[in-house]
């Protein structure tokens, strides 16, 4: 039967497809670092109490792809080049989403608006991650060589996303709530593209790899598509509410070492 985890469990159980999926986590995570230590260093002066919480979530997703790469070298294996179609990060700033990569290597103090864009591109990325992340922990917390791995990153992305919450509330009682609603609505209308363009073009580089048949292939992609239909219709709603999150303060403090998994 063709399920999360049975589908996960080969790509996990080959050496080619686990390097590549390792590979492309690995990238899209340490390109995240990148961003998020940008923007701390050119956060407005107003807004300078934001600056150790942006960067505590870059430091974050450094670490993350630390940890895959790790989970690489433990089984003797070397990333590969990361294809151009499974790079979500960089299709998403290509769709216009969050701020582009030119503005950040400027050095000029951002606005308040951007900042807004920022957290309300990270809420809508960082729900996708989380969902994943909990997904593979329920699947995959007791694996020997996956687990401290699959639990870390999880509660790491579940941190993001409370903190992507409680940020834009303080900015939406502050006078931006329009601006939020229709920002984080624009995002998760093009996240949901991109994250179907690149399932899709994940799968059909694991397919090879695997040899999966043109049948498994064709119901994978019609599962992909069933989900981008869904999403659109209904899904996106999840992607854009704002509710005070149980954890406050969730990326307050120093990020934590990542344990060693060579």
């Amino acid at each position: 039967m063709l399920s999360a985890k049975s589908l996960f469990q080969e790509i996990l159980d080959d050496d080619e497809s686990f390097r590549l999926f390792c590979s492309i986590a690995a990238s899209g995570e340490s390109q995240g670092g990148w961003e998020n230590a940008r923007i701390a260093a050119l956060v407005p002066p107003d807004q300078r109490d934001l600056a150790p919480k942006i960067t505590r979530h870059g430091a974050d997703e450094d670490k993350h792809g630390r940890i895959f790469n790790a989970l690489l070298k433990k089984r003797g294996l070397q990333p590969v080049p990361v294809p151009p179609d499974t790079d979500y990060t960089m299709l998403l700033e290509r769709g216009g989403i969050g701020l582009a990569h030119d503005r950040l290597r400027a050095d000029r103090p951002l606005t308040v608006p951007d900042i807004v864009t920022y957290l309300a591109h990270s809420r809508v990325t960082e729900q996708r991650a989380s969902e994943q992340m909990d997904l593979l922990r329920k699947h995959f917390a007791d694996h020997p060589d996956l687990g401290r791995a699959v639990k870390m990153i999880s509660q790491d992305e579940d941190n993001h996303l409370a903190y992507c919450h409680e940020e834009l509330l303080r900015f939406a009682r502050a006078g931006h709530g329009r601006v939020i609603q229709r920002t984080l609505r624009e995002a998760a209308f093009a996240e949901i593209r991109v994250y179907r363009d690149v399932s899709l073009a994940v799968m059909s580089h694991m397919g090879r790899i695997l040899g999966w048949s043109r049948p498994k292939a064709a119901l994978l992609a019609a599962g992909i598509h069933a989900v981008y239909a869904w999403e659109r219709l209904a899904g996106w709603r999840r992607m854009v509410t704002l509710t005070m999150p149980a954890r406050r303060d969730a990326l307050g403090g120093a990020a934590p070492t990542a344990p060693e998994f060579a």
